[in-house]
């Protein structure tokens, strides 16, 4: 609980020090949630009526999955110029703020990032979407949404490891080979007459709130996040910051 405390008072003292940063990632993850919640509204609503854009819709979905871990920030969309991970980390360590500590900051930071982009962009994409509401109702869409949050996890404690780890060049790389892989997956269900989004509709359609396929992912998300970060944790004890 200590662990906890401490990085909420640096997180909190983060934001405290600095409203327009967080005003910046709000406004940031609204305009950026919002232009693919209202796409994404139209790409299901043409899938869901049987228009051919199935793999478009998968293409679409499994890149906003990945999207939705990622906090808009100044730090964030710096982080090949100035290798500002790197330096957040020789900051932290220089105060000095114990490894765990650091840890359990990054993972708020990741859950705070999920609530808000899954909340605009699952939110929006139910307002926007006349396909969707008649397909699913709210329990039904609540459960599809927390399947795509659960992926989102998974690969969340994938992020955390890769950015301790590596510089920001280097993290630049291995997080777009992943969205890579992650996209080819996509096209390998396609090709074998399969559809991600489809299959998500008819389990949590038919399952509601006791989805397999949702508890699933959310089990699957929380072990990925605990699991990486005890990597992290040992990564982070012997990376040479200079």
């Amino acid at each position: 609980m200590t662990t906890l405390k401490q990085a909420w008072v640096i997180v909190r003292s983060e934001f405290h020090g600095d409203r327009w940063k967080l005003l910046w990632a709000l406004l940031f993850s609204l305009l950026f949630m919002g232009y693919f919640a209202a796409l994404s509204g139209m790409i299901i609503d043409d899938t869901l009526t049987g228009h051919d854009k199935q793999l478009f819709s998968d293409i679409l979905m499994v890149t906003m999955m990945l999207m939705l871990s990622v906090s808009f920030s100044r730090r964030t969309m710096k982080y090949i110029s100035e290798d500002s991970y790197t330096r957040m980390l020789a900051y932290m360590r220089a105060m000095p703020v114990p490894t765990a500590v650091i840890l359990c900051k990054r993972k708020l930071n990741t859950l705070f990032a999920i609530v808000m982009n899954s909340l605009l962009y699952f939110g929006l994409i139910y307002v926007l979407s006349p396909g969707i509401r008649a397909e699913l109702p709210p329990a039904a869409y609540l459960a599809f949404a927390l399947t795509w949050i659960g992926y989102s996890l998974i690969v969340a404690g994938m992020y955390i490891i890769i950015e301790f780890s590596v510089s920001g060049v280097m993290y630049f790389w291995i997080i777009s080979a992943i969205m890579l892989l992650a996209l080819a997956v996509s096209g390998l269900v396609y090709l074998v007459g399969g559809n991600l989004l489809l299959a998500t509709v008819a389990v949590s359609k038919e399952w509601g709130l006791l989805s397999p396929l949702m508890w699933g992912a959310l089990v699957l998300g929380v072990l990925s996040l605990q699991l990486f970060s005890r990597w992290t944790i040992h990564r982070l004890k012997s990376r040479d910051l200079v």
